[in-house]
């Protein structure tokens, strides 16, 4: 039972590279409008995936019992990958929630910056720490 669990939590955690590098290439590669604007549903769908598979990743984590730097670098991994949705959408909740309480006139033209920077810069930095992290760590058990 063991073995499967952490089987399948090495495939959610490759999954979720590959995801990764794709949403990666959508963003950081200039391509033409057209293509971008068409490639949109597929990169929505792979971000609630990449939501899905974090929590997954987190849940079968915690059922493996798997110890040590692993644990805490997968968790890395996988709570990273849900923050950036849960981020995200706190960002945009409190964007709206104060304009909604205050007005338009309270912003000025700014953002509540904090959880937008969580989304986008924190989240995806810690993801990256915890893939290598935990590629070493794998590659060592693996000599």
């Amino acid at each position: 039972m063991k073995n499967r669990l952490l089987s399948r939590t090495k495939i959610v955690f490759y999954s979720m590279i590959v995801i990764f590098v794709l949403l990666v290439v959508y963003f950081a590669i200039p391509f033409a409008h057209e293509v971008k604007r068409a490639l949109f549903p597929a990169v929505a769908v792979l971000g609630v995936v990449f939501f899905l598979l974090g929590g997954a990743l987190i849940y079968f984590t915690y059922k493996s019992k798997v110890k040590g730097r692993l644990k805490v670098f997968l968790l890395m991994v996988g709570f990273s990958a849900v923050g950036v949705l849960v981020f995200a959408l706190l960002h945009n909740l409190v964007y709206g929630l104060m304009i909604y309480f205050f007005g338009d006139a309270f912003w000025q033209g700014g953002d509540e910056p904090l959880f937008f920077i969580l989304a986008l810069i924190v989240c995806p930095i810690v993801f990256l720490v915890g893939i290598i992290g935990s590629l070493v760590v794998l590659g060592k058990k693996r000599s």
